[in-house]
């Protein structure tokens, strides 16, 4: 009994040991991560640091984990199991099928980075004596497995670093997974057919006496391997798609449906393994071959990937460490210096050439295509990993190993100094390039991001969607947002739903959310040529919705914000009347941040149940009227208010108020900075004159105003003869026509003639559209901004 309760506790007193030193490691490395965080080195870099450095210590190896009789295999044992789930996730976020269509440029120059670095490595590597033998069959597959991309490390960096929405960062990042997948399926097919633990001899049955089990020839391996894919192609699909369909969005995934899934990915996964085949290797074609699509594969992808980026990562390096001792290093050879150098400068060469070269082909300007290059350099946990199992089965020194890792991460460290440049050139280029509607290239599809707060606005959506279309070529995206308060109720129903998303199961929000999307996707089908829906969430409290907001515009590219009044009917409840308060801080705070032009839409009837079909009518026309007094605001009205001409069941109206001349002799002499925003005006409404009103399209009235005054009086006039008003939220030129409308402003947010036309002394029935136009800053913050510099 004595020597059971010895062991129990010796037990928990290693198992506490081993939970209070993981803490620790992950301490460490969080706390390295914040002080190298100034110069942007990303998280990868302080993890391999702590865990080089505590696998080096003679402390770590020896005293607290008993690393030298047990702890290291039992390491070994989970960095195994962790590489498997990193390889099944890596393949389950890869589409074989892209590898049968015409090749994107993504593909093309990935293409030509692997292969002029596979030459050029095929050539030095002989030179340099990587392996222990330097056979050619090793200098291959040595050159294949440099040639390719870590993808996953580089989506993590380029993230962290707030360029993985540029332009040039998804290019980089879809060029590094056509590299990552065709580097994968070779070395697949290259295991199958050689053995590299016996010097890459071609794979032949044999009994290995240091071995437990037996080597089958490539025959019996190929066919094992073959029968894993065609099953997982055949069954895959079916499994997957009824547990999505027995666990639609919405719902909490069932325990049962979970446990099969994964004992199904299992199963499938020890099929090709029972005959010698690398279980690494194995998850990676299980992955790649299950269907990507689908909720089951989102939530297994997303879950993975938090394990692996929190808990593994750092344990990972300390495994490194522990085996890759830096004593060994031969510090004062030439050779290994040389290996190490030759290992970092051979790779960027090559992918260098392969950039530029593809680059010229497709117009790319040569700063771009060097830039792409050091990015599509950079080597994985993978590599890693490859180089240490390369070592133990005595493929390489170890002191080539300790140098291709340092070469590694040498591949790292200069990517924040990329990612400067990158947002550098982007600070030049912005400027330029405003999202505003005035501004809009029309031979490219608009993006609007159309924000709701419940199912009332709906029809409101809809009809903004069809009078925003235009000529429905190249048409529009419209992201349908549901703006939904974090409560307490619902952020205990909150669950991850996807690899960027959180989904919310509350069922009030389930059902309403629902009845959006049934409601749009009904119109969609009916009436939706040239528009593109796609569905979004914004889940955050009032205090910080509007950051949600915003950066779905940012990753969108929207160009307009369309977000509701905050103001109701007056028959809403006291939690009405709550949300109301709410919704107009987080409209002010849009106002203040977006980085688009934003509309604010006073719904007074524009979504009745029966304007629809008056929209979509000859014999049933909707009035509509664009107040232009001048300005960058009352210009992307203008702008807006040229898409609604298109629309056959609208008749416009462009009402110009211009301040008499002898009023403007009595006003002192404008400034430079008026004068040219009113040389903006006239050539901005010039240019929609000759397109819309002269072909007889639009209709055109003038007033000739003197002061605020009769500027009222004549907004006044116009009740009840528009359904709809359109007009810019301020910065005019004319400031004498709107000049203290401001002082009784109820509603500042929509400007002085927003204000006026929503007011409750205004009619009741006339919806207002009120628009700012978005005014690009001058510098990047290098955020998450979706910019282009290609």
């Amino acid at each position: 009994m004595a020597s059971d309760d010895t062991n129990c506790n010796d037990a928990i007193s290693h198992v506490a040991t081993s939970v209070i030193c993981f803490i620790t490691l992950l301490g460490l490395c969080h706390g390295l991560h914040i002080l190298l965080k100034p110069i942007s080195q990303p998280r990868i870099i302080s993890e391999t640091i702590v865990g080089l450095f505590l696998g080096n210590l003679p402390l770590v190896r020896s005293g607290i984990l008993h690393i030298e009789s047990y702890g290291l295999q039992n390491m070994k044992f989970l960095t195994d199991f962790g590489m498997t789930l990193y390889m099944f996730t890596l393949g389950l976020e890869m589409d074989p099928l892209v590898l049968f269509r015409i090749p994107k440029r993504e593909a093309i120059v990935a293409y030509s980075g692997m292969f002029f670095t596979f030459i050029l490595t095929s050539c030095t590597a002989p030179f340099l004596h990587y392996g222990v033998n330097g056979r050619v069959k090793f200098n291959l597959a040595f050159s294949i497995i440099l040639s390719s991309t870590g993808s996953p490390l580089l989506t993590r960096v380029l993230t962290d670093l707030k360029i993985g929405k540029s332009d040039i960062g998804k290019f980089a990042i879809s060029a590094a997974v056509y590299s990552e997948l065709v580097t994968m399926l070779i070395i697949c097919i290259g295991y199958v057919i050689f053995q590299p633990e016996y010097g890459f001899e071609v794979r032949r049955r044999r009994s290995d006496e240091h071995e437990y089990y037996k080597v089958h020839g490539a025959i019996p391996l190929g066919v094992a391997l073959l029968v894993q894919v065609v099953i997982t192609l055949v069954a895959g699909p079916i499994i997957l798609s009824w547990v999505n369909a027995a666990n639609p969005h919405g719902k909490t995934f069932k325990g049962s449906h979970l446990v099969l899934s994964v004992a199904f990915a299992v199963c499938i996964g020890c099929i090709s393994p029972l005959m010698g085949f690398s279980p690494v290797l194995s998850a990676f074609v299980t992955g790649v071959f299950l269907p990507r699509e689908g909720r089951i594969s989102q939530f297994i992808v997303n879950k993975v990937n938090h394990f692996l980026a929190f808990v593994f990562y750092p344990y990972f390096f300390v495994w490194v460490g522990l085996e890759a001792q830096f004593n060994q290093f031969e510090i004062r050879t030439l050779g290994s210096w040389a290996r190490l150098f030759g290992f970092f400068a051979v790779g960027t060469v090559g992918k260098i050439i392969g950039a530029l070269s593809s680059g010229f082909f497709f117009d790319f300007h040569w700063p771009e295509s060097i830039m792409l290059a050091l990015l599509l350099n950079v080597k994985g946990h993978l590599h890693i990993y490859l180089t240490i199992i390369a070592m133990k089965n005595n493929i390489i020194t170890s002191s080539t190993c300790i140098s291709m890792i340092l070469a590694m991460l040498l591949k790292i460290v200069y990517i924040p100094m990329v990612a400067k440049y990158i947002i550098k050139r982007a600070r030049k280029r912005l400027p330029n390039e405003p999202l505003a509607l005035q501004w809009h290239n029309p031979a490219k599809e608009l993006r609007i991001l159309l924000c709701l707060h419940g199912p009332k606005n709906v029809s409101s959506a809809i009809n903004l969607m069809e009078i925003s279309k235009g000529t429905g070529d190249p048409g529009i995206v419209v992201y349908a947002t549901d703006t939904i308060e974090l409560t307490d109720q619902i952020a205990s129903t909150v669950v991850p739903g996807g690899i960027d998303n959180e989904e919310v199961t509350d069922k009030s929000v389930v059902e309403f959310r629902e009845q959006i999307t049934n409601a749009l996707q009904e119109y969609i089908e009916e009436r939706g040529h040239g528009i593109t829906l796609q569905r979004a969430m914004a889940l955050a409290t009032y205090n910080t919705m509007h950051q949600e907001i915003c950066h779905l515009a940012e990753d969108s590219l929207i160009t307009l914000i369309i977000l509701p009044f905050h103001n109701g009917s007056p028959a809403d409840d006291d939690t009405t009347n709550n949300a109301r308060t709410g919704f107009r801080f987080v409209n002010r705070k849009v106002l203040r941040n977006a980085p688009c032009s934003i509309a604010i839409m006073v719904d007074r009837g524009f979504g009745g149940i029966t304007q629809l079909s008056k929209l979509s009518s000859r014999s049933s026309t909707l009035n509509v009227v664009v107040i232009f007094i001048g300005g960058k605001d009352d210009r992307e009205a203008l702008a807006y208010a040229g898409r609604v001409a298109y629309h056959r069941g609208v008749k416009l109206t462009v009402m110009r108020f211009l301040v008499d001349t002898e009023a403007e002799n009595s006003v002192s002499r404008k400034t430079t900075q008026q004068e040219e925003e009113m040389k903006l005006d006239d050539e901005c409404f010039a240019k929609f004159y000759e397109t819309y009103v002269a072909g007889g399209n639009v209709s055109y009235l003038e007033k000739h105003l003197v002061n605020s005054a009769q500027a009222y009086t004549t907004l006044r006039s116009l009740e009840g003869q528009y359904g709809l008003f359109i007009v810019g939220r301020g910065g005019r030129v004319n400031s004498m026509l709107t000049m203290g409308m401001n002082d009784w402003e109820q509603c500042p947010e929509l400007g002085p003639l927003g204000d006026i036309l929503s007011g409750p002394n205004f009619s009741t029935t006339a919806s207002v559209l009120i628009i700012q136009q978005h005014t690009p800053k001058a510098e990047l913050g290098g955020g998450d901004n979706e910019f282009s510099i290609m």
